[in-house]
């Protein structure tokens, strides 16, 4: 297994640190919760290897307190463009309506997102640029990867440009070659989790040069489908990544190659495998119960010397538990499907070194003790 040129990856506490940083700032913009309803939410993903645009785009981008600083200049004028909310959705790009529509439906040049009808703007990944690149070897086998932010059963096509192509106009139909289907793939651990993913391996076809591969997720259980382009270059590499910020480190990519195989099970890069972080602050909740809902008070500490800000609370309702947020005081909650995001509210932000602040909730449904919660500082 190779190493990616320009990342090196982190430990699993600074992996879900950047992805809670995006959550953040989702949060503050409130678009998760008024963009997305529950059935529109239920999957995410991007591709992991080879890198997506968006994808690599936003772990090129993302800085320790969450800010958005391009290194890759298709990167930045992506984001100039469409703004911070797409590289912090980088795996809301999406078409609710999709139901495995192609050619006549998605409009030539507008493939990389689908045709835009998601609810973010990911318009300017279909633009030609030198966007962040994956160097492979031609038929080479390689461990296919696609971030499974929700888990859910379909089928991914692969498409690549063919031979002659020009990758100086967006990507039409005629461009692109079906090569590979991948259906209800394995995944090496659960949802909600941006190092977590679909994976298969992957023997890469006969091409040199620069090309890009167009991934479509096709969900089997809803019309819900999602899209991804990822620019490789056939030149002899072993999963290498160019063109982002030397250190940038890629959750979940680790340069792919399975010759010979990895173990799936295996977290890559290490770190914690139940998902629960140890970090500068931690949250306790009591929970009272009612006929038909509960009440949840939560504290929230800061263990550390210095001052925590902008800390999140992220937590998962068992599936189908039926289990809905109601109101809420001293927090701003949103939801994404079954996760759940509380972050704090205008005057609670910030927590004095071995301090800690109090918010609470109601629920409807059956609830008597909180699943485990995780504890992001700013």
């Amino acid at each position: 297994m190779s190493t990616t040129a320009t990342a090196v990856l982190g430990g699993r506490r600074r992996r879900i640190a950047l992805v809670m940083s995006m959550v953040l700032a989702a949060v503050a913009a409130m678009t998760i919760s008024t963009l997305f309803t529950k059935s529109d939410a239920e999957a995410h993903g991007a591709t992991v290897f080879p890198g997506s645009r968006q994808y690599l785009c936003y772990f090129d981008a993302v800085s320790a307190n969450g800010a958005l600083d391009p290194y890759n200049e298709a990167c930045q004028s992506a984001l100039d463009q469409g703004g911070a909310t797409p590289f912090y959705n980088w795996f809301g790009n999406l078409d609710s309506n999709g139901a495995g529509k192609t050619v006549g439906y998605i409009p030539d040049g507008q493939i990389c997102d689908g045709g835009g009808r998601g609810p973010y703007d990911f318009s300017a990944f279909n633009d030609p640029g030198n966007w962040p690149r994956t160097h492979v070897t031609a038929g080479d086998t390689v461990q296919w990867r696609y971030n499974n932010w929700a888990h859910h059963p379909g089928k991914f096509d692969l498409y690549i440009t063919k031979n002659g192509w020009d990758p100086s106009q967006p990507i039409a139909w005629d461009d692109l070659e079906k090569f590979q289907t991948f259906t209800n793939p394995a995944s090496n651990g659960g949802p909600g989790s941006n190092d977590h993913y679909y994976y298969a391996n992957l023997t890469l076809p006969q091409k040199s040069g620069y090309h890009v591969v167009f991934t479509h997720w096709v969900r089997s259980d809803s019309n819900e489908n999602f899209y991804a382009c990822s620019d490789v270059v056939f030149d002899g590499g072993d999963g290498e990544v160019s063109g982002i910020r030397p250190g940038a480190d890629l959750p979940g990519n680790d340069g792919g190659v399975v010759d010979p195989p990895t173990d799936p099970t295996t977290t890559p890069g290490g770190g914690d495998p139940t998902g629960n972080p140890t970090g500068a602050c931690s949250a306790t909740a009591t929970v009272s119960s009612w006929n038909g809902g509960a009440t949840v008070n939560i504290t929230v500490r800061n263990n550390g010397t210095s001052p925590v800000s902008d800390w999140m609370i992220h937590w998962l309702w068992a599936p189908n538990s039926g289990v809905v947020v109601r109101d809420y005081w001293s927090s701003t909650i949103s939801t994404m499907g079954d996760m759940q995001m509380a972050g704090p509210a205008a005057w609670n932000g910030t927590i004095n070194a071995n301090g800690s602040v109090s918010f609470g909730f109601n629920v409807t449904g059956s609830l008597t003790t909180m699943p485990a919660m995780e504890c992001m500082p700013g």
